[in-house]
Protein backbone atom coordinates (compact mmCIF):
# COMPACT_ATOMS: atom_id res chain seq x y z
CA UNK A 1 0.00 0.00 0.00
CA UNK A 2 1.41 3.40 -0.96
CA UNK A 3 2.04 6.16 1.55
CA UNK A 4 0.67 9.56 0.60
CA UNK A 5 2.45 12.89 1.02
CA UNK A 6 1.89 16.45 -0.02
CA UNK A 7 5.52 16.78 -1.10
CA UNK A 8 8.13 14.12 -1.89
CA UNK A 9 11.73 15.22 -2.33
CA UNK A 10 14.03 12.88 -4.25
CA UNK A 11 17.57 13.52 -3.05
CA UNK A 12 18.85 14.57 0.37
CA UNK A 13 21.69 16.90 -0.60
CA UNK A 14 21.77 20.65 0.15
CA UNK A 15 18.92 21.39 -2.25
CA UNK A 16 16.83 18.41 -1.23
CA UNK A 17 17.03 18.35 2.55
CA UNK A 18 16.64 22.13 2.78
CA UNK A 19 13.57 21.97 0.50
CA UNK A 20 12.07 19.15 2.58
CA UNK A 21 12.57 20.98 5.87
CA UNK A 22 11.21 24.27 4.54
CA UNK A 23 8.16 22.56 3.05
CA UNK A 24 7.48 20.86 6.39
CA UNK A 25 7.80 24.20 8.18
CA UNK A 26 5.17 25.57 5.80
CA UNK A 27 2.72 22.91 6.94
CA UNK A 28 3.07 20.20 4.30
CA UNK A 29 3.28 16.46 4.93
CA UNK A 30 6.75 15.79 3.51
CA UNK A 31 8.96 12.83 2.66
CA UNK A 32 12.60 12.88 1.57
CA UNK A 33 14.27 9.98 -0.22
CA UNK A 34 18.06 9.62 -0.25
CA UNK A 35 20.31 6.69 -1.15
CA UNK A 36 23.71 7.73 0.21
CA UNK A 37 25.19 5.13 2.56
CA UNK A 38 27.83 5.33 5.26
CA UNK A 39 30.51 2.68 5.79
CA UNK A 40 28.06 0.51 7.70
CA UNK A 41 25.34 0.77 5.06
CA UNK A 42 23.24 3.18 7.09
CA UNK A 43 21.75 6.43 5.80
CA UNK A 44 24.11 9.32 5.07
CA UNK A 45 21.98 12.25 3.87
CA UNK A 46 23.69 15.40 2.72
CA UNK A 47 24.55 14.41 -0.84
CA UNK A 48 27.87 15.03 -2.54
CA UNK A 49 28.40 18.19 -0.48
CA UNK A 50 28.35 16.47 2.89
CA UNK A 51 29.78 13.09 1.92
CA UNK A 52 32.42 13.66 -0.77
CA UNK A 53 32.46 17.38 -1.45
CA UNK A 54 32.24 20.63 0.51
CA UNK A 55 32.41 19.29 4.06
CA UNK A 56 35.11 16.58 3.87
CA UNK A 57 37.31 18.68 1.61
CA UNK A 58 37.23 21.53 4.11
CA UNK A 59 38.14 19.12 6.91
CA UNK A 60 41.20 17.93 4.99
CA UNK A 61 42.13 21.46 3.97
CA UNK A 62 42.06 22.46 7.64
CA UNK A 63 44.21 19.49 8.70
CA UNK A 64 46.74 20.06 5.94
CA UNK A 65 46.87 23.79 6.69
CA UNK A 66 47.71 23.04 10.33
CA UNK A 67 50.51 20.76 9.13
CA UNK A 68 51.80 23.45 6.77
CA UNK A 69 51.79 26.08 9.50
CA UNK A 70 53.50 23.77 11.99
CA UNK A 71 56.23 22.95 9.51
CA UNK A 72 56.81 26.37 7.99
CA UNK A 73 55.29 29.18 10.04
CA UNK A 74 55.23 28.30 13.75
CA UNK A 75 58.93 29.14 14.19
CA UNK A 76 58.34 32.82 13.43
CA UNK A 77 55.87 32.86 16.35
CA UNK A 78 58.51 31.41 18.65
CA UNK A 79 56.96 27.95 18.62
CA UNK A 80 59.53 25.20 18.16
CA UNK A 81 58.71 21.71 16.86
CA UNK A 82 60.84 18.75 15.92
CA UNK A 83 60.14 15.47 14.14
CA UNK A 84 56.89 16.72 12.63
CA UNK A 85 54.79 13.86 11.26
CA UNK A 86 51.40 13.37 9.65
CA UNK A 87 49.14 10.45 10.52
CA UNK A 88 47.05 10.26 7.36
CA UNK A 89 44.77 7.56 8.74
CA UNK A 90 43.92 9.71 11.73
CA UNK A 91 43.40 12.75 9.51
CA UNK A 92 41.00 10.78 7.31
CA UNK A 93 39.29 9.49 10.46
CA UNK A 94 38.70 13.04 11.66
CA UNK A 95 37.28 13.92 8.25
CA UNK A 96 34.92 10.94 8.47
CA UNK A 97 33.78 12.05 11.93
CA UNK A 98 32.99 15.53 10.64
CA UNK A 99 30.99 14.00 7.78
CA UNK A 100 29.03 11.74 10.13
CA UNK A 101 28.21 14.65 12.41
CA UNK A 102 26.69 16.44 9.45
CA UNK A 103 24.81 13.31 8.32
CA UNK A 104 23.38 12.85 11.82
CA UNK A 105 22.52 16.54 12.04
CA UNK A 106 20.36 16.30 8.92
CA UNK A 107 18.56 13.22 10.24
CA UNK A 108 17.92 15.10 13.48
CA UNK A 109 16.47 18.06 11.57
CA UNK A 110 14.19 15.71 9.63
CA UNK A 111 12.89 14.27 12.87
CA UNK A 112 12.51 17.69 14.49
CA UNK A 113 10.55 19.03 11.51
CA UNK A 114 8.50 15.83 11.06
CA UNK A 115 9.94 14.97 7.63
CA UNK A 116 9.55 11.27 6.84
CA UNK A 117 12.88 9.88 5.64
CA UNK A 118 13.23 6.91 3.29
CA UNK A 119 16.65 5.38 2.70
CA UNK A 120 16.97 4.17 -0.88
CA UNK A 121 16.85 5.26 -4.50
CA UNK A 122 13.77 7.20 -5.49
CA UNK A 123 12.38 6.99 -9.01
CA UNK A 124 9.24 7.89 -10.89
CA UNK A 125 6.84 4.97 -11.31
CA UNK A 126 3.86 6.63 -12.98
CA UNK A 127 1.54 9.59 -12.95
CA UNK A 128 -1.60 9.06 -10.90
CA UNK A 129 -4.68 11.15 -10.33
CA UNK A 130 -3.64 14.32 -8.57
CA UNK A 131 0.07 13.55 -8.50
CA UNK A 132 2.77 10.94 -8.97
CA UNK A 133 3.75 7.51 -7.70
CA UNK A 134 7.35 7.27 -6.52
CA UNK A 135 9.19 4.00 -5.98
CA UNK A 136 11.84 3.64 -3.28
CA UNK A 137 14.39 0.88 -3.83
CA UNK A 138 16.24 0.23 -0.59
CA UNK A 139 16.51 -2.35 2.16
CA UNK A 140 12.75 -2.61 1.85
CA UNK A 141 10.77 -1.48 -1.18
CA UNK A 142 8.34 1.38 -0.64
CA UNK A 143 5.78 3.13 -2.82
CA UNK A 144 4.91 6.75 -2.15
CA UNK A 145 2.40 9.06 -3.77
CA UNK A 146 2.82 12.82 -3.86
CA UNK A 147 0.90 15.83 -5.10
CA UNK A 148 4.18 17.69 -5.56
CA UNK A 149 7.65 16.27 -6.32
CA UNK A 150 10.98 18.07 -5.97
CA UNK A 151 13.91 16.40 -7.74
CA UNK A 152 17.27 17.20 -6.14
CA UNK A 153 19.47 14.31 -7.25
CA UNK A 154 22.63 16.34 -7.66
CA UNK A 155 25.57 15.56 -9.92
CA UNK A 156 28.38 13.09 -10.44
CA UNK A 157 32.01 13.54 -11.43
CA UNK A 158 32.70 13.66 -15.16
CA UNK A 159 35.15 10.95 -16.20
CA UNK A 160 37.91 11.50 -18.71
CA UNK A 161 37.24 9.43 -21.85
CA UNK A 162 39.40 6.32 -21.74
CA UNK A 163 40.21 6.74 -18.05
CA UNK A 164 37.34 5.45 -15.94
CA UNK A 165 37.45 6.12 -12.21
CA UNK A 166 38.74 3.14 -10.24
CA UNK A 167 39.18 5.28 -7.06
CA UNK A 168 42.57 3.64 -6.57
CA UNK A 169 44.83 5.15 -9.22
CA UNK A 170 42.38 7.32 -11.16
CA UNK A 171 40.39 9.30 -8.63
CA UNK A 172 37.25 11.39 -8.62
CA UNK A 173 36.62 13.81 -5.75
CA UNK A 174 35.47 10.76 -3.79
CA UNK A 175 38.74 8.87 -4.11
CA UNK A 176 40.79 12.05 -3.64
CA UNK A 177 39.26 12.37 -0.17
CA UNK A 178 40.20 8.80 0.78
CA UNK A 179 43.86 8.54 -0.22
CA UNK A 180 45.44 6.40 2.48
CA UNK A 181 49.00 7.74 2.33
CA UNK A 182 50.70 10.81 0.92
CA UNK A 183 51.62 10.02 -2.70
CA UNK A 184 55.11 11.00 -3.74
CA UNK A 185 53.77 12.28 -7.08
CA UNK A 186 50.20 13.40 -7.65
CA UNK A 187 48.71 14.42 -10.97
CA UNK A 188 45.57 16.52 -11.30
CA UNK A 189 43.68 16.99 -14.55
CA UNK A 190 41.68 20.20 -14.33
CA UNK A 191 42.50 23.38 -12.39
CA UNK A 192 38.97 24.07 -11.17
CA UNK A 193 37.77 24.18 -7.58
CA UNK A 194 38.14 20.46 -6.80
CA UNK A 195 41.50 20.14 -8.52
CA UNK A 196 42.95 23.16 -6.73
CA UNK A 197 41.61 22.23 -3.30
CA UNK A 198 42.66 18.59 -3.43
CA UNK A 199 45.98 19.45 -5.04
CA UNK A 200 46.60 21.91 -2.21
CA UNK A 201 45.80 19.34 0.48
CA UNK A 202 48.29 16.75 -0.76
CA UNK A 203 50.94 19.32 -1.72
CA UNK A 204 50.97 20.61 1.85
CA UNK A 205 51.44 17.07 3.13
CA UNK A 206 54.48 16.49 0.93
CA UNK A 207 53.30 15.33 -2.50
CA UNK A 208 54.81 16.71 -5.68
CA UNK A 209 51.71 18.00 -7.48
CA UNK A 210 51.34 18.73 -11.18
CA UNK A 211 48.10 20.18 -12.56
CA UNK A 212 47.26 19.77 -16.24
CA UNK A 213 44.64 22.16 -17.64
CA UNK A 214 43.10 22.11 -21.11
CA UNK A 215 42.25 25.82 -21.09
CA UNK A 216 44.98 28.24 -22.14
CA UNK A 217 44.77 30.26 -18.93
CA UNK A 218 44.06 29.93 -15.23
CA UNK A 219 40.61 30.31 -13.63
CA UNK A 220 38.86 31.83 -16.61
CA UNK A 221 35.67 32.42 -14.61
CA UNK A 222 37.46 34.61 -12.07
CA UNK A 223 38.58 38.20 -12.40
CA UNK A 224 41.83 38.28 -14.38
CA UNK A 225 43.69 40.17 -11.68
CA UNK A 226 42.58 37.71 -9.01
CA UNK A 227 43.50 34.72 -11.17
CA UNK A 228 46.96 36.14 -11.85
CA UNK A 229 47.62 36.82 -8.15
CA UNK A 230 46.36 33.37 -7.11
CA UNK A 231 48.43 31.56 -9.73
CA UNK A 232 51.56 33.37 -8.58
CA UNK A 233 50.87 32.31 -4.98
CA UNK A 234 50.18 28.67 -5.89
CA UNK A 235 53.35 28.42 -7.97
CA UNK A 236 55.35 29.90 -5.11
CA UNK A 237 53.94 27.17 -2.87
CA UNK A 238 55.23 24.50 -5.25
CA UNK A 239 52.18 23.57 -7.29
CA UNK A 240 53.18 22.97 -10.92
CA UNK A 241 50.82 23.97 -13.74
CA UNK A 242 50.66 23.28 -17.46
CA UNK A 243 47.99 25.03 -19.50
CA UNK A 244 46.63 24.37 -22.98
CA UNK A 245 47.27 20.64 -22.79
CA UNK A 246 45.45 17.93 -24.70
CA UNK A 247 45.32 14.52 -23.02
CA UNK A 248 45.80 11.59 -25.41
CA UNK A 249 46.14 8.60 -23.10
CA UNK A 250 46.02 7.58 -19.45
CA UNK A 251 47.89 4.32 -18.80
CA UNK A 252 47.24 2.52 -15.50
CA UNK A 253 48.85 -0.81 -16.42
CA UNK A 254 51.93 -0.21 -14.28
CA UNK A 255 52.42 0.54 -10.61
CA UNK A 256 51.23 4.12 -11.06
CA UNK A 257 49.66 6.23 -13.79
CA UNK A 258 51.28 7.62 -16.93
CA UNK A 259 49.50 10.50 -18.65
CA UNK A 260 50.40 11.21 -22.27
CA UNK A 261 49.52 14.65 -23.57
CA UNK A 262 50.40 17.39 -26.01
CA UNK A 263 51.51 20.62 -24.39
CA UNK A 264 50.48 24.12 -25.47
CA UNK A 265 53.08 24.08 -28.24
CA UNK A 266 51.91 20.71 -29.53
CA UNK A 267 54.91 18.78 -28.26
CA UNK A 268 54.20 15.28 -26.92
CA UNK A 269 54.83 14.90 -23.18
CA UNK A 270 54.32 12.31 -20.45
CA UNK A 271 53.64 12.67 -16.76
CA UNK A 272 54.25 9.71 -14.42
CA UNK A 273 52.44 9.88 -11.08
CA UNK A 274 51.36 7.58 -8.27
CA UNK A 275 47.78 8.87 -8.21
CA UNK A 276 45.73 10.89 -10.69
CA UNK A 277 42.81 13.10 -9.71
CA UNK A 278 40.46 13.87 -12.60
CA UNK A 279 38.58 17.12 -11.99
CA UNK A 280 37.06 18.15 -15.31
CA UNK A 281 33.59 19.08 -14.17
CA UNK A 282 30.40 17.33 -13.14
CA UNK A 283 27.28 16.03 -14.89
CA UNK A 284 23.66 16.07 -13.76
CA UNK A 285 22.68 12.87 -11.97
CA UNK A 286 19.46 11.40 -13.37
CA UNK A 287 20.62 7.78 -13.24
CA UNK A 288 17.79 5.57 -12.03
CA UNK A 289 15.30 8.44 -11.83
CA UNK A 290 13.20 6.88 -14.61
CA UNK A 291 12.09 10.19 -16.14
CA UNK A 292 10.54 8.43 -19.16
CA UNK A 293 7.87 6.89 -16.93
CA UNK A 294 6.21 10.29 -16.56
CA UNK A 295 7.62 12.18 -19.55
CA UNK A 296 10.02 14.37 -17.58
CA UNK A 297 12.05 16.41 -20.06
CA UNK A 298 15.87 16.39 -20.02
CA UNK A 299 18.20 18.56 -22.07
CA UNK A 300 21.04 17.40 -24.33
CA UNK A 301 23.40 17.28 -21.32
CA UNK A 302 21.07 15.08 -19.32
CA UNK A 303 20.01 17.86 -16.95
CA UNK A 304 16.35 18.37 -16.07
CA UNK A 305 14.80 21.24 -18.03
CA UNK A 306 13.30 23.90 -15.76
CA UNK A 307 12.10 27.46 -16.09
CA UNK A 308 13.31 30.42 -14.04
CA UNK A 309 11.24 29.21 -11.05
CA UNK A 310 12.50 25.59 -11.19
CA UNK A 311 9.28 24.22 -12.72
CA UNK A 312 9.73 21.26 -15.05
CA UNK A 313 7.52 20.45 -18.03
CA UNK A 314 5.25 18.44 -15.70
CA UNK A 315 2.64 19.97 -13.41
CA UNK A 316 3.64 19.59 -9.78
CA UNK A 317 7.22 18.48 -10.54
CA UNK A 318 10.13 20.76 -9.69
CA UNK A 319 13.91 20.35 -9.80
CA UNK A 320 16.73 22.18 -8.02
CA UNK A 321 20.49 22.20 -7.59
CA UNK A 322 23.12 20.48 -9.70
CA UNK A 323 20.55 18.51 -11.68
CA UNK A 324 19.33 21.72 -13.38
CA UNK A 325 20.89 24.71 -15.17
CA UNK A 326 23.13 27.16 -13.41
CA UNK A 327 26.24 26.91 -11.26
CA UNK A 328 26.80 23.65 -9.40
CA UNK A 329 27.10 25.20 -5.95
CA UNK A 330 25.63 23.87 -2.70
CA UNK A 331 24.39 27.29 -1.60
CA UNK A 332 22.69 27.85 -4.96
CA UNK A 333 20.87 24.51 -4.46
CA UNK A 334 19.82 25.54 -0.95
CA UNK A 335 18.39 28.83 -2.17
CA UNK A 336 16.44 27.07 -4.93
CA UNK A 337 15.17 24.47 -2.46
CA UNK A 338 13.76 27.11 -0.12
CA UNK A 339 12.28 29.08 -3.02
CA UNK A 340 10.51 26.02 -4.48
CA UNK A 341 9.02 25.04 -1.12
CA UNK A 342 7.67 28.57 -0.74
CA UNK A 343 6.29 28.60 -4.30
CA UNK A 344 4.44 25.35 -3.62
CA UNK A 345 2.90 27.12 -0.61
CA UNK A 346 1.76 29.99 -2.83
CA UNK A 347 4.46 32.36 -1.68
CA UNK A 348 6.98 34.22 -3.81
CA UNK A 349 10.26 32.38 -3.37
CA UNK A 350 13.13 34.23 -4.96
CA UNK A 351 16.70 33.49 -6.04
CA UNK A 352 18.94 36.21 -7.47
CA UNK A 353 21.47 34.36 -9.62
CA UNK A 354 23.42 37.58 -10.11
CA UNK A 355 24.63 37.66 -6.51
CA UNK A 356 25.50 34.04 -5.84
CA UNK A 357 29.04 34.01 -4.41
CA UNK A 358 31.82 31.72 -5.61
CA UNK A 359 34.52 30.49 -3.24
CA UNK A 360 37.67 28.39 -3.60
CA UNK A 361 39.03 27.32 -0.19
CA UNK A 362 42.69 27.19 -1.06
CA UNK A 363 45.41 29.29 0.52
CA UNK A 364 45.04 32.03 -0.50
CA UNK A 365 41.27 31.76 -0.56
CA UNK A 366 39.50 33.09 -3.65
CA UNK A 367 35.98 34.52 -3.62
CA UNK A 368 33.88 36.71 -5.84
CA UNK A 369 30.35 37.89 -6.51
CA UNK A 370 28.89 39.75 -9.44
CA UNK A 371 30.64 40.57 -12.69
CA UNK A 372 34.35 40.54 -13.41
CA UNK A 373 36.29 43.41 -14.93
CA UNK A 374 36.65 41.54 -18.22
CA UNK A 375 32.89 40.95 -18.37
CA UNK A 376 32.17 44.64 -17.80
CA UNK A 377 34.60 45.59 -20.55
CA UNK A 378 33.08 43.05 -22.95
CA UNK A 379 29.58 44.38 -22.20
CA UNK A 380 30.65 47.98 -22.70
CA UNK A 381 29.70 48.97 -19.15
CA UNK A 382 31.31 52.14 -17.84
CA UNK A 383 32.76 51.29 -14.43
CA UNK A 384 35.16 52.42 -11.74
CA UNK A 385 37.58 50.05 -9.98
CA UNK A 386 39.09 50.23 -6.52
CA UNK A 387 41.66 47.83 -5.10
CA UNK A 388 43.40 47.44 -1.75
CA UNK A 389 46.19 44.98 -0.85
CA UNK A 390 46.19 42.88 2.30
CA UNK A 391 49.88 43.81 2.59
CA UNK A 392 48.69 47.17 3.94
CA UNK A 393 46.15 45.68 6.36
CA UNK A 394 47.21 45.47 10.01
CA UNK A 395 45.15 42.39 10.82
CA UNK A 396 46.59 40.51 7.82
CA UNK A 397 50.13 41.39 8.93
CA UNK A 398 49.35 40.11 12.43
CA UNK A 399 48.00 36.89 10.93
CA UNK A 400 51.15 36.52 8.88
CA UNK A 401 49.15 36.23 5.68
CA UNK A 402 49.32 39.31 3.48
CA UNK A 403 48.84 37.68 0.08
CA UNK A 404 46.25 39.19 -2.23
CA UNK A 405 43.79 42.05 -2.31
CA UNK A 406 40.15 43.16 -2.43
CA UNK A 407 38.78 44.68 -5.65
CA UNK A 408 35.54 46.63 -5.98
CA UNK A 409 33.87 47.35 -9.33
CA UNK A 410 31.16 50.01 -9.37
CA UNK A 411 28.99 51.68 -11.99
CA UNK A 412 30.74 54.83 -13.21
CA UNK A 413 27.52 56.86 -13.10
CA UNK A 414 25.53 55.53 -10.14
CA UNK A 415 28.35 54.01 -8.02
CA UNK A 416 26.25 50.83 -7.57
CA UNK A 417 28.48 47.85 -6.77
CA UNK A 418 28.71 45.56 -9.81
CA UNK A 419 31.26 43.04 -8.55
CA UNK A 420 33.62 42.31 -5.68
CA UNK A 421 36.65 40.05 -6.04
CA UNK A 422 38.90 38.87 -3.23
CA UNK A 423 42.03 36.78 -3.11
CA UNK A 424 43.59 36.42 0.31
CA UNK A 425 42.95 35.39 3.92
CA UNK A 426 39.36 34.51 4.84
CA UNK A 427 38.02 35.63 1.47
CA UNK A 428 35.24 33.06 1.97
CA UNK A 429 33.94 35.03 4.95
CA UNK A 430 34.63 38.54 3.66
CA UNK A 431 32.64 38.04 0.46
CA UNK A 432 29.35 37.88 2.36
CA UNK A 433 29.46 41.62 3.10
CA UNK A 434 29.60 42.23 -0.63
CA UNK A 435 26.68 39.86 -1.28
CA UNK A 436 24.52 41.68 1.28
CA UNK A 437 25.52 45.06 -0.13
CA UNK A 438 24.70 44.04 -3.69
CA UNK A 439 21.38 42.50 -2.61
CA UNK A 440 20.35 45.93 -1.32
CA UNK A 441 21.78 47.76 -4.37
CA UNK A 442 24.41 49.47 -2.27
CA UNK A 443 26.98 51.83 -3.70
CA UNK A 444 30.72 51.61 -3.12
CA UNK A 445 30.38 54.81 -1.05
CA UNK A 446 27.89 53.02 1.24
CA UNK A 447 30.53 50.45 2.15
CA UNK A 448 33.20 53.14 2.45
CA UNK A 449 31.07 55.07 4.97
CA UNK A 450 30.16 52.08 7.16
CA UNK A 451 32.30 51.69 10.30
CA UNK A 452 34.41 48.52 10.18
CA UNK A 453 36.15 47.11 13.26
CA UNK A 454 39.85 47.77 13.69
CA UNK A 455 41.97 45.83 13.24
CA UNK A 456 40.07 43.51 10.93
CA UNK A 457 40.44 42.04 7.48
CA UNK A 458 37.13 43.68 6.60
CA UNK A 459 38.89 47.03 6.70
CA UNK A 460 40.42 45.96 3.38
CA UNK A 461 36.92 45.87 1.86
CA UNK A 462 36.25 49.38 3.18
CA UNK A 463 39.57 50.60 1.74
CA UNK A 464 38.85 48.98 -1.64
CA UNK A 465 35.46 50.70 -1.69
CA UNK A 466 37.14 54.00 -0.87
CA UNK A 467 39.66 53.41 -3.62
CA UNK A 468 36.83 53.37 -6.19
CA UNK A 469 36.81 57.15 -5.80
CA UNK A 470 40.60 57.32 -5.38
CA UNK A 471 40.40 57.83 -1.64
CA UNK A 472 41.98 56.04 1.30
CA UNK A 473 41.99 56.12 5.09
CA UNK A 474 45.08 53.94 5.34
CA UNK A 475 47.59 56.66 6.19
Amino acid sequence: MSKSFDVVVIGGGPGGYIAAIRAAQLGFNVACIDEWKNEKGGPAPGGTCTNVGCIPSKALLQSSEHFEHAGHHFAEHGIGLSDLTIDVARMIGRKNTVVKQNNDGILYLFKKNKVSFFHGRGSFAKAVEGGYEISVAGASAETLTARQVIVATGSTARALPGAAFDEDKVLSNDGALRIGAVPARLGVIGSGVIGLEMGSVWRRLGAEVTILEAMPGFLGAADEGVAKEALKAFQKQGLKFEFGVKISKVDTSGAGVVVSYADAKGAEQTLAVDKLIVSIGRVANTTGLNPDAVGLKLDERGAIVVDDECRTNLPGVWAVGDVVRGPMLAHKAEEEGVAVAERIAGQHGHVDFGIIPWVIYTSPEIAWVGRTEQQLKADGVAYKAGQFPFMANGRARALGDTTGFVKFLADARTDEILGVHIVGPYASELISEAVVAMAFKASAEDIARICHAHPSLSEATKEAALAVDKRTLNF
